[in-house]
């Protein structure tokens, strides 16, 4: 049995875009991610969280409460203690950067570069001047 074909049947709705498709959801911090789906699960609070990581109790509570960005050291210690893959944490955290600038975007005032071409001076890289290959010297 083949699929149906679509494309031509006026019931289906508008064709899909072919440009990017921007979905408006903002993913979760990793910290979010490491409380819920670890820290929360084990039963750990902060505190000891923060005693088996080997790191100050502020500095893992500002990363869980989205308030730091996840670092490589800390996604680092958490692979460790927690066999969670640190690139996908680290993943986790550019997606969550982007996703952050993105929503600045409007507020970043730059114009793209446009390459203009060189002036012309009159003489090739050669030290000809272009008037003589025209046949114009003396």
């Amino acid at each position: 049995m083949n699929a149906p074909e679509f494309r031509n049947r006026p019931d289906t709705g508008p064709p899909m875009p072919t440009s990017s498709i921007s979905v408006a959801m903002m993913p979760p911090h990793p910290g979010d991610f490491v409380r819920t789906e670890v820290l929360e699960e084990l039963g750990l609070s902060v505190a000891e969280s923060a005693r088996i990581l080997g790191v100050r109790e502020a500095s893992l509570s500002a990363v869980l409460d989205g308030a730091a960005p996840l670092s490589a050291e800390m996604a680092l210690r958490v692979e460790k203690a927690f066999d969670l893959d640190l690139d996908l944490l680290l993943r986790m955290q550019a997606w969550y950067d982007v996703c952050c600038i993105r929503a600045r975007a409007d507020e970043i005032a730059v114009e793209r570069y446009r390459l203009t071409p060189p002036r012309s001076t009159g003489i090739d890289r050669c030290g000809i001047g272009t008037d003589d290959r025209a046949g114009n010297s003396g």
